[in-house]
């Protein structure tokens, strides 16, 4: 996983609340069970016209927001079903920030599994985002997830609140698997040891 410690990026606006997960990646596309390939089917329905085309109309569409690795979302942000899909195709895709004044707790928590910050900021705050961003698009803010801020475009700073041990593992690029990999050492002199004293429990290969 790739550490995340200050960001600045163009930054998308959609100011939709309630965008639940079967909006984010829609459930006809969870056939696979790598991590890669969910970007292009992100927000399908909206993203896509009938006969496949981008919607002209729909906000990732935008020639302004191209590129962009924050999302600025409404209220309630990847409600519904638990699919980690969701995270999935938002990282695929290439965001790694969300900042939204709230999530569905699940969603929330599958972020920082696979490497997405997901910030939540008050209802003012976001407001001022969405004007600053609708009036200005392609703005970049900057996220510096050391000091817990966003820089905007205007100069203002929003600060925000991280979860200590949530926020050491983005900085280290660390997910579940690289925390237990840390202890590498003493799962092998573990197994070592294993070895030796109950040895039928470790058949050998022949």
């Amino acid at each position: 996983m790739q550490a995340y410690k200050t960001h600045t990026s163009i930054a998308a606006a959609m100011n939709r609340s309630n965008v639940d997960t079967d909006q984010i990646i829609p459930k006809q596309f969870l056939k696979k069970v790598e991590r890669t390939g969910f970007g292009v089917h992100l927000f399908n329905d909206w993203r896509y016209l009938d006969d496949g085309s981008n919607n002209p109309e729909f906000e990732l569409n935008q020639p302004e927001v191209q590129g962009a690795k924050i999302l600025v979302a409404g209220d309630n942000f990847g409600c519904g079903s638990s699919r980690e899909h969701a995270p999935w195709a938002i990282a695929d895709y290439g965001f790694n920030t969300v900042i939204s004044t709230s999530f569905a707790d699940i969603f929330f928590n599958n972020c920082f599994k696979n490497g997405i910050l997901p910030i939540k900021v008050s209802e003012s705050e976001l407001a001022m985002l969405f004007d600053e961003l609708e009036a200005h698009p392609g703005s970049q803010l900057t996220v510096n997830l050391e000091q817990q801020t966003i820089a905007t475009p205007s100069g203002a700073t929003i600060q925000f609140d991280v979860d200590p041990f949530r926020k050491h593992s983005l900085l280290e690029g660390l997910d579940d698997i690289g925390w237990t990999l840390q202890h590498e050492p003493k799962i092998t002199a573990f197994e070592q040891k294993q070895k030796q004293q109950l040895p039928w429990l470790w058949p050998s290969a022949e």
